[in-house]
């Protein structure tokens, strides 16, 4: 078990199932998601909350979670359990689906052509582009007066 998992798992006062999983880790901007497949019959819980209740509205979030282990035909036979922190709601859903895809490898890893060309295995390299000195932001500078 990593390390910086454990506090989470007691203050969230999570039970975990026994036994093996899989674990896998996906990131998006500053999004960080530490993914858990275990044996079961398809819930996710995300942060000790069901998926539904952690997204919200967001049907397209929780659609996104899943989607290695239905294009994989492992949907019901996988429970999913993610530790997610930083960033925003979406960028967590992605950093999701990118650990369950690396998850999934762990356990087959003849599925790596299969998820490659879905494009899960593939991290998204953007980021917040930093700060520049006299600027506001990153690209907006201030108004510019000629008199």
């Amino acid at each position: 078990m990593p390390k910086s998992t454990k506090p989470l798992i007691e203050k969230m006062k999570i039970d975990l199932p026994e036994g093996k999983y899989y674990y896998g880790l996906g990131r998006r901007k500053t999004a960080v998601a530490k993914v858990r497949l275990y044996s079961g019959k398809g819930n996710v819980l995300v942060n000790g909350k069901d998926e539904k209740d952690y997204f919200g509205g967001l049907g397209e979030a929780v659609k996104k979670i899943s989607q290695p282990l239905i294009l994989t035909g492992n949907k019901t036979k996988f429970d999913i359990i993610a530790f997610v922190s930083g960033g925003g709601v979406i960028a967590h859903a992605d950093a999701i689906l990118l650990g369950s895809a690396r998850a999934l490898l762990s356990y087959e890893p003849e599925l790596k052509s299969t998820l490659r060309k879905a494009g899960f295995l593939t991290r998204d390299p953007r980021s917040k582009e930093r700060k520049k000195p006299g600027l506001k932001r990153a690209r907006k500078a201030p108004q510019f007066s000629k008199r």
